[in-house]
């Protein structure tokens, strides 16, 4: 009987644990960061409106799923490379490797990962965002009806319009009908303009997000620089839009539709109107997204296995550069398709097609032990690095000069006496040779071997390599002779 097959659901599950962690971490870290971003508006609407703490709760909620649609991705490809990363710098990688285990049995619970968070950041792009977005216009909406309708009293001039002061005599509590008003118009005008009327009254309209004032038997009173005029009339009417302070979606805007609204809308409108071909860009952008998180989440696992032993963990800076130039790409193709007469998918999907190619490129090169990228750019990256360190560590020492004594040695001096004081030397077992701590092969792989002094290591049948020969003159003339 042939013996049945089981999935290793022990490897599986650690996997998934040493993923998830850092990424709940990262998701919980940046969402704070975003939180904090938009705050301040959110206080400016507090004391603009008045409102309660649970309705400052209630209206930020609806803020969180714009905001998950950008962190989750963000969250995802960083947790699996900090993940993998620990991995690797504790040797549990090579431990694998050694036990028969190879990167590629590594996908499965990755694969899994990934496309769950992408099913979850798709549910808040298509389902979440539309309703997030039509509950707080009507929110909006609702408090600023509501400090309109509070801040109208009677023998008080109210500034709840904006540029209109409002003044009424009286209210009729059971009709809610003005009785002798004054009101001042400040809308595009240096002076302003000067309505008075016997009675008058206002209405709310919910779909136009307008508030409208009805006057009756009244004049109007419009100065100018040379002249004034005076137009009485019947019935006038002042319509006024709501405009709180700060950025609502308007009623049924793109952001507010549901799928197949926008593609009803673009077919109605046509692709030749750009008005369509933005509803249709918005419709590819719900789906867009999702897919390029499960995307940005594999491509955490080549990322993360560039850290170790002996190498520079350059994970996290390309996940904030990849990160950064996916958005980019996006943000191209969206523009494309809205404003040219380009395929719409294919502007859209381009770039998560390279992002997908680029991670099955880079897992392929990864699972071979091969380098993700070209020597030239690794020889970049370090010297980008070791000048920034550099820098940092001219600016500590001329701000903190006697800190710096004590905690910094200087990797820019050349003398070897003073150096070897705070760090040891490094040999390199398979080429026989040693580092002082200025040179750039220190932390060399195969470095295993600390030497205390120079006369230590040369007994122990070490040389300096070509680059330390420079902070030993003696041991180049011993070379040389």
């Amino acid at each position: 009987m042939k013996r049945k097959k089981h999935l290793p659901l022990l490897f599986y599950s650690y996997l998934a644990t040493e993923m998830l962690a850092p990424f709940f971490a990262c998701f919980i870290i940046m969402n704070g960061v975003f939180f904090l971003v938009k705050l301040i508006p959110f206080l400016n609407l507090v004391l603009e409106f008045n409102i309660s703490f649970s309705d400052f709760v209630r209206l930020f909620s609806y803020l969180f799923p714009n905001m998950f649609l950008y962190s989750i991705p963000m969250a995802a490809m960083l947790g699996v490379t900090i993940g993998v990363s620990r991995l690797s710098n504790d040797t549990e990688i090579l431990a694998f490797k050694a036990s028969g285990i190879g990167i590629y049995h590594a996908l499965p619970p990755l694969a899994l990962i990934a496309l769950f968070i992408s099913l979850v950041t798709s549910y808040f792009s298509i389902m979440l965002i539309p309703a997030g977005d039509t509950a707080m216009q009507q929110m909006m909406y609702q408090l600023a009806k509501e400090k309109i309708d509070k801040g109208i009293k009677e023998r008080v001039f109210t500034e709840a319009l904006g540029d209109l002061v409002v003044h009424v005599n009286s209210i009729d509590k059971d009709s809610g009908e003005w009785n002798e008003v004054w009101v001042s118009d400040m809308r595009n005008r240096s002076v302003p303009a000067i309505t008075m009327a016997s009675s008058g009254r206002m209405d709310t309209r919910l779909e136009q997000m307008m508030v409208t004032l009805t006057l009756v038997n009244g004049s109007l009173h419009m100065p100018e620089e040379d002249r004034f005029q005076t137009v009485t009339f019947d019935r006038y009417i002042i319509n006024i839009p709501l405009q709180p302070p700060m950025r609502t979606p308007t009623f049924k805007s793109r952001g507010t539709m549901t799928m197949i609204e926008l593609l009803e809308e673009s077919k109605n409108r046509g692709l030749e109107d750009p008005a369509g071909r933005s509803y249709l860009t918005e419709f590819h952008k719900r789906l867009v997204l999702p897919v390029g998180c499960l995307v940005l989440t594999l491509i955490g696992l080549p990322l993360g296995l560039q850290a170790g032993p002996g190498k520079k963990g350059i994970g996290i800076p390309l996940v904030l550069f990849l990160y950064i130039i996916y958005y980019v790409l996006f943000t191209m193709g969206r523009n494309f398709a809205t404003t040219t007469s380009a395929n719409i998918t294919v502007a859209m999907w381009t770039p998560n097609l390279l992002f997908s190619l680029l991670a099955l490129l880079m897992i392929n090169r990864a699972a071979h032990e091969k380098p993700l990228f070209p020597e030239t750019a690794y020889l970049i990256y370090d010297s980008i690095v070791q000048t920034a360190g550099r820098s940092m560590n001219r600016f500590f020492r001329a701000v903190f000069p006697k800190q710096a004594e004590v905690i910094l040695p200087d990797r820019n001096n050349t003398d070897p006496e003073t150096s070897q004081h705070t760090l040891q030397l490094h040999g390199n077992v398979n080429s026989r040779v040693f580092h002082f701590p200025q040179c750039e092969h220190y932390h060399c792989k195969n470095c295993s071997i600390e030497f205390k002094n120079v006369e230590v290591a040369i007994q122990a049948g070490f040389e300096p390599c070509k680059f330390c020969r420079n902070f030993n003159p003696e041991a180049s003339q011993n070379d040389r002779s």
